[in-house]
């Protein structure tokens, strides 16, 4: 007897299970979106673009279903060998997902992410949704001329109009997701919200800080690795994370003028990760220069990303 089979016998509601896919151009608020169906963060937010790099996963729950959400990284045009790793992980996640969902900025409509987009997407033979966002920065008439042109372009089962900053519209995508993923068991226990160890977690959050400060002045080619986590016997948290930048010049800019920056980012960094373990932290960051680490394999393990040989 399988579950599906048990819960019916037991006269309980049958349990649902599934990987949900998605996908969209840099900055069409993936990330916030999966934020928003998880009900925490657990993807980091950013207006930098491509600030989401490995496929973080958040887990949502919605009546007897779990939806596990893969905010992949935005797709464009890969120019670097990271941005080739970080396209082909998203299109790997799509088609490994049971449901996928595109996602498009629609105060910027069609242009040439969401082109390059399409083509592939109608390959990936998995029910798909439309998720127009940022509706509450656009005319109605647009939206809806918007959304007639895309569904022209590529067929959908179901096309929604949000506001993932907002939360407008979410819980109806949320609803169609649990409706769609299959049958089966829950793979994650009820309280856990990401797959995502907590000291990637915690490095992904110091990103994010990072990024909020220098976003005019560090390219998005720097890292962050949490080198040690240890539980103190008062309950508090000892966190020592290294931030690798490529030049000497951008060490400085991160540190800032007598640390004043570091220090900014480490306070920033501090309280939201304790506020997400409930627990106190200590935080510790360091500075180091790693020149061309982003043509370093083990750093691309270390991020879940398939290394791409070739230059």
């Amino acid at each position: 007897m399988n579950g599906l089979e048990r819960a019916e016998a037991e006269g309980a509601e049958p349990t649902r299970c599934g990987f949900v896919a998605l996908l969209g151009a840099p900055n069409a608020g993936k990330s916030t979106l999966t934020n928003q169906l998880v009900g925490t963060k657990v993807s980091i937010v950013s207006h930098k673009v491509q600030t989401t790099r490995a496929i973080v996963r958040g887990i949502a729950l919605e009546g007897p279903s779990q939806v596990i959400l893969v905010d992949t990284p935005g797709i464009f045009s890969p120019k670097r060998r990271l941005e080739r790793a970080m396209v082909n992980t998203a299109w790997t996640s799509a088609s490994d997902a049971d449901v996928v969902a595109l996602l498009v900025d629609a105060n910027r409509g069609i242009d040439e992410n969401v082109e390059s987009i399409l083509k592939p997407l109608a390959e990936v033979k998995r029910p798909r949704a439309l998720i127009l966002n940022k509706i509450d920065m656009i005319r109605r008439d647009t939206l809806l001329e918007l959304a007639q042109k895309l569904t022209e372009r590529l067929s959908f089962e179901r096309v929604f109009m949000v506001s993932a900053l907002k939360g407008d519209g979410v819980d109806d995508v949320r609803t169609w997701f649990a409706e769609k993923v299959p049958f089966g068991p829950w793979l994650y226990p009820e309280d856990q919200i990401s797959d995502a160890p907590m000291r990637m977690l915690a490095a992904e959050i110091t990103r994010e800080k990072l990024f909020l400060r220098l976003h005019d002045e560090l390219p998005y080619r720097s890292t962050v690795e949490t080198d040690s986590w240890k539980e103190l016997r008062d309950k508090s948290v000892r966190i020592e994370q290294t931030i690798f930048v490529e030049r000497e010049s951008q060490r400085k800019i991160v540190l800032g003028k007598a640390g004043a920056t570091i220090k900014a980012i480490s306070s920033e960094s501090r309280a939201e990760i304790s506020e997400i373990i409930e627990a106190p932290v200590h935080l510790f960051l360091f500075v180091k220069v790693r020149e061309n680490w982003a043509d370093d394999p083990e750093r691309y393990r270390e991020m879940g990303l398939e290394f791409p040989h070739g230059d």
